[in-house]
Parts: C-alpha cells; structure tokens; sequence
C-alpha cells in the first residue's frame, strides 16, 4: 500500500517549503507552474465522474454555504452552467434544484438531451488565482483568460458569485494550499513580468 501523506500534513509540508520554493531560480519557478498541467492532467482524467463529484459538490457546498442559504442560486434553476478548465481538460455541468447544487457528466447531459445555458473556461492557474484573490474574474475576463459564453445576463450572476467567494469558508488545509499556489503563481508571474 501507498503511503501517501495526509491533506494537513500536505499543506504543513508546503507551508514549511514556502522559503525554499521561493528560493528557487525564476526559470525553474516558471518551469514548474508550466509543467504542473502536464503531469496533473492525464491522473485527473482517469479519475471517475464520481469521485470527482463527490470531492467537488461538497467542497463548492462549503465554499457557497451562505450563498445557497440566501437562495443566491435560485437563477441556476433548471439552467446548467458548464466549467472548463482548459489546460487539465476536465468538464463539469453545476446546477441547482430546490435547495442545493447538482452536477452531471458530459454523458449525463448527452442521455438527458441537455445543452448548458452559459459556460465559462480558464486555466487552472487562473481559477486558483481567482479562488486565491490574486486575480479579479473581471480583470481575467476583459484579457480573455476566462472565457464566458451563452446567456449573459446568467454568466453575469454566475460571475457575480464568484465575486463574492469567502475563500475562510474552506477548510483550513484547503485554504491554506489555495492561498499558497495563488501567492507562488502571482509571485512568479510578477517575477517574469518584471523582467
């Protein structure tokens, strides 16, 4: 059997090597945020719709707790929103029904006929500065590194959403490793910018 370290003790580990990546030479820092899609992508999409459904739905639940409480996703009923994250090409369909968000697989949608209503795509590096405040989806938008298309006035009140994401409503190990990608992705763009 694996021995594979724990979420926290993952993110203590990362916590602890934040000197030392930032230490690393700009090149290699580049390197790395380059490769990562690379060597994440082919493991993320043999992993099953439903294990991905089951780490995703809850952690969006948690992420949007307040916001499904006040019926802020009363606009997604019987609409689906489609999510692409381009560079590690994964796919998910978000809706809501009665009281809380629901996701289906593109075979899914196929079976029952469905189109989405509005989709939105980006890079995983630029979720994670989104989720990480490091980017604002408006800025991201207007440089066409997130990528909204279908019902406007529905990627509006999606956008809006996202806006409004308390990243302290994750999990600390989850924060903390959100928090952490988004300042060493930031950190190295602006590093290269620089140059």
């Amino acid at each position: 059997m694996l021995n594979l370290p724990s979420l926290p003790q993952l993110t203590s580990n990362l916590a602890n090597s934040q000197p030392l990546l930032t230490k690393l030479p700009l090149q290699l820092k580049a390197r790395i945020i380059e490769v990562m899609p690379k060597v994440l992508r082919p493991s993320l999409r043999l992993l099953p719709f439903k294990v991905q459904k089951v780490v995703l739905l809850p952690a969006l639940t948690s992420v949007f707790r307040e916001a499904l409480t006040d019926g802020d996703f009363e606009f997604l009923q019987d609409k689906w929103l489609k999510i692409v994250i381009t560079d590690l090409e994964l796919t998910w369909w978000l809706s809501f029904d009665g009281d809380k968000l629901v996701m289906a697989s593109k075979d899914e949608m196929t079976a029952n006929n469905i189109n989405e209503d509005v989709s939105f795509s980006a890079t995983g590096d630029d979720l994670v500065l989104i989720a990480g405040r490091k980017q604002d989806p408006d800025t991201l938008f207007f440089q066409r590194r997130l990528k909204i298309e279908g019902d406007t006035e529905l990627g509006l009140e999606v956008k809006n959403l996202i806006d409004a994401i308390d990243i302290d409503q994750l999990p600390s190990t989850v924060h903390s490793l959100v928090d952490y990608s988004a300042n060493f992705l930031q950190t190295t763009r602006d590093e290269l910018a620089a140059l």
